[in-house]
């Protein structure tokens, strides 16, 4: 199946042969039939699949591009990832000139955002709490508002969003369909589907080897006092040109992107704690290909959304199994191939990655590192 064979008009598959996108993916091919025919959708799927397009291109296709009223929601957890979504959304629509996506988040100005709103985009993006902020403010309206979509909404219930994004459904009088998509279907999703879908249609991608990204894991075995002498010398050793390494506090980021500076590696950081515009800065030279080493934690981690990363490594063994899956499928996305390795410096970490390894049916090989040469333990 082509996108041509899904209907879609002749803007929306002059963007996507300009991304060089031929084929949708499984969750593309099924979601966007129903949601162009107005239906509800409750979608499960792996991180790296393609949700954005498979809700973004109907709800581009329902745009009245004359219209000046907000006739699209999409609810995400993180500022990233609400940035990500709308920059997706505005490179399908680079052949509709008329329709506008703006993007609403917090830790940022609201002055600018409010002149944004202002300019009436048809699509709004937001993380729920500053788009209730902005309804407060009466900066944005909910009642021609036709498509609510709430992307990772798994991570978005669990971040204690629950409130807010019932109140905005319930706002949005004449919807007219409500889609979730998710890695995992927890019970605040089903909650969620309960309340507010009627007669939905529910698509469940498995992480088949069809879709499940290729990605080589390994496991390093080193002492605490050589991890940061381990990372460089992987970063050297394999000549990664674009690796993301993820640490499990934000002062373990900070301290790790400074110690990489100072062996004279280009890289930086992104946590909580650093300032809107600066982490979007960051993001865009790692992107571009300007930044060699790009360090995060997880919750900073949602929505980094770059199609050739090299390699993950995991500074620090992750607290969750599923950060564990969210932090590798950053690398051997869109059918490359990726790898990963997770540093363990500890018996209680080789421990931890057992059971990540017993709870994602994945398999990490074992490394050490013996005169210059990572060699496979037996």
């Amino acid at each position: 199946m082509t996108f041509a064979d899904l209907g879609l008009s002749k803007e929306i598959l002059q963007a996507l042969e300009q991304k060089g996108y031929g084929y949708p993916t499984r969750i593309q091919a099924e979601a966007i039939p129903p949601f162009m025919q107005w239906k509800d959708v409750i979608a499960k799927a792996p991180t790296g699949t393609g949700k954005t397009f498979a809700f973004g291109i109907p709800m581009l296709e329902h745009i009245d591009p004359e219209s000046e009223d907000l006739q699209g929601l999409i609810l995400a957890p993180t500022r990233e990832l609400a940035i990500q979504i709308c920059d997706e959304l505005k490179g399908l629509a680079a052949f509709n000139k008329n329709i506008r996506v703006a993007v609403v988040y917090g830790g940022a100005k609201i002055e600018q955002q409010i002149k944004q709103l202002s300019k009436h985009p048809q699509i709004v993006v937001a993380t729920p709490g500053r788009l209730m902020d902005h309804y407060n403010r009466k900066t944005l309206r909910l009642d021609k508002v036709q498509t609510v979509v709430l992307d990772e909404a798994d991570r978005m219930l669990d971040m204690g969003f629950f409130d807010d994004v019932t109140k905005i459904i319930e706002r949005v009088k004449n919807r007219k369909n409500l889609g979730l998509f998710s890695a995992t279907i927890s019970q605040e999703v089903m909650t969620v589907s309960w309340m507010y879908q009627r007669d939905e249609v529910e698509i469940t991608v498995p992480a088949d080897t069809d879709n499940r990204p290729d990605i080589t894991q390994y496991s390093i075995t080193c002492p605490p006092l050589e991890k940061v002498d381990m990372a460089i010398r992987l970063i050297r050793t394999l000549g990664l040109e674009r690796t993301i390494i993820f640490c499990n506090t934000k002062v373990m980021c900070q301290r790790l992107s400074d110690d990489l500076r100072r062996f004279g590696l280009q890289a930086d950081c992104i946590h909580g704690d650093i300032a809107q515009q600066k982490r979007e800065k960051t993001m865009r030279t790692f992107k571009e290909g300007k930044l060699l080493v790009l360090i995060a934690t997880d919750v900073a981690s949602r929505g980094i959304d770059v199609d050739d990363v090299d390699c993950v490594i995991n500074y620090d063994v992750p607290e969750e199994n599923e950060y564990y899956i969210h932090r590798i499928g950053r690398t051997g996305r869109a059918k490359r191939h990726g790898v990963s390795y997770t540093l363990l410096t500890s018996i209680a970490e080789s421990v931890r990655m057992n059971d990540i390894e017993r709870a994602t049916r994945g398999q990490a090989a074992r490394l050490r590192y013996e005169n210059g040469v990572l060699l496979e333990v037996e």
